[in-house]
């Protein structure tokens, strides 16, 4: 069975990271992504580093399941295929600066008059208003803008941190996948097209919202700097390396104070509720951890599972691939990829029982598919080459 966006046909013209990784998601449920790439050129990231034959890593794992096609939007005949293009499509998606879309005269207002019906996405850094509209972004902005940097950081007296990983970029490539399925829901409900509109910022700032941002919640309310929750974040030492160890119930409390054979701390009124735990999270977290020292991270892993308390060692991005839940669970797969041989990538998360989701075929080469395609919606192969030779699609 196909997957569960099987027939819709998305034309993509995002590059780097949010965009693409929005756009597999939904390829790898299914739909029918055509990347629109420059010749010669291509999205940035198929030149990154971790390259096996012209192919990086990073590309590679978020372009699956995509087709790609070269076309020179900055020519006429260029912006006339991609015309085509929509007409054919039910979601056009792109992420160039505000502005830029119109200049080259593929924006909504051009594209809507040849495809009516077409869901138009545009993802942006800041959105289309305001002083920094304009700005170019990357991951680590946002991050600073959000306050990101400073919830991860502790309190606002510390320095910010960036968190390791492109949170914004993933952030805003799930928020644009579930926004342009309620788009295209919408669409075939009602026949209607529409602009749909997110910038980074707004996804950040409501991922962020109802667990970080509690101070700033009430409108009313003098805002002070936020203090530090707890000098000890949930990573602690054991005796031979590292584990997290988080409770929330009152049942977990009782189930860690026993695995840790500390049944007086049941009898501290520091900790005999949730929130009372919570202002004294510093003490606990400090008690916690001199227990934790005193055994290995596997002995603490038999102890606490026999009380229910949840755990887990802190693995390495080697160790996670031989974890036995991850291999029962089959949370990653290889494919074999004609390019860059024998590949291991995470499946799609989301198991649908009759329309499964998967990993159809690997990211595409640089224009792999821009005959087949422009064979799809019309053009002859006489016609296809004299578009190769006016320099609009790349080289075969």
């Amino acid at each position: 069975m196909p997957g569960p966006l099987h027939g819709f046909r998305i034309i993509d013209l995002t590059s780097m990271l949010s965009g693409p990784w929005a756009t597999m998601i939904l390829a790898d449920q299914g739909a029918d992504v055509v990347k629109v790439e420059m010749p010669g050129s291509g999205d940035h990231t198929r030149s990154l580093a971790n390259q096996r034959s012209n192919m990086s890593a990073n590309f590679l794992n978020i372009n699956r399941n995509k087709r790609s096609i070269t076309i020179n939007l900055k020519s006429e005949r260029g912006r006339e295929l991609l015309e085509a293009l929509a007409k054919s499509a039910d979601a056009l998606v792109q992420n160039f600066r505000p502005g830029v879309v119109d200049r080259l005269g593929i924006g909504e207002g051009h594209i809507r008059k040849v495809a009516p019906n077409l869901l138009y996405v545009s993802i942006s850094g800041f959105g289309d208003r305001g002083p920094w509209a304009g700005k170019p972004v990357y991951d680590p902005v946002i991050q600073a803008m959000s306050g990101l940097t400073t919830v991860q950081a502790g309190s606002d007296t510390q320095r910010p941190r960036l968190v390791r990983t492109v949170v914004p970029d993933k952030v805003s490539a799930l928020t644009a996948a579930q926004a342009i399925t309620a788009g295209l829901l919408a669409r075939e409900r009602t026949g209607e097209g529409q602009h749909l509109k997110m910038s980074m910022l707004d996804a950040v700032m409501a991922f962020l919202w109802a667990s970080d941002m509690g101070a700033q919640t009430y409108v009313d309310a003098q805002v002070t700097d936020q203090e530090a929750a707890g000098f000890i974040d949930l990573i602690y030492e054991t005796k031979d390396g590292f584990m997290t160890v988080a409770v929330m119930t009152n049942k977990e409390w009782h189930g860690l104070a026993h695995a840790l054979d500390r049944p007086e701390w049941l009898e501290d009124p520091r900790f005999n509720s949730p929130a009372a735990r919570d202002r004294h999270v510093n003490d606990r977290l400090v008690m916690t951890q001199e227990v934790l020292r005193t055994r290995t991270t596997a002995q603490w892993m038999e102890r606490l599972e026999k009380h229910d308390v949840p755990c887990a060692p802190a693995l390495t991005r080697s160790q996670v691939l031989k974890h036995p839940q991850i291999i029962a669970s089959g949370t990653l797969i290889e494919i074999d990829h004609p390019v860059s041989g024998r590949l291991r990538q995470a499946r799609p998360p989301a198991s649908f029982e009759r329309t499964p989701a998967g990993i159809r075929f690997g990211a595409p080469r640089l224009g792999e598919h821009t005959d087949e395609i422009l064979l799809e919606i019309g053009y002859t192969s006489t016609q296809i080459e004299a578009l190769r030779a006016a320099g609009v699609i790349g080289e075969r």
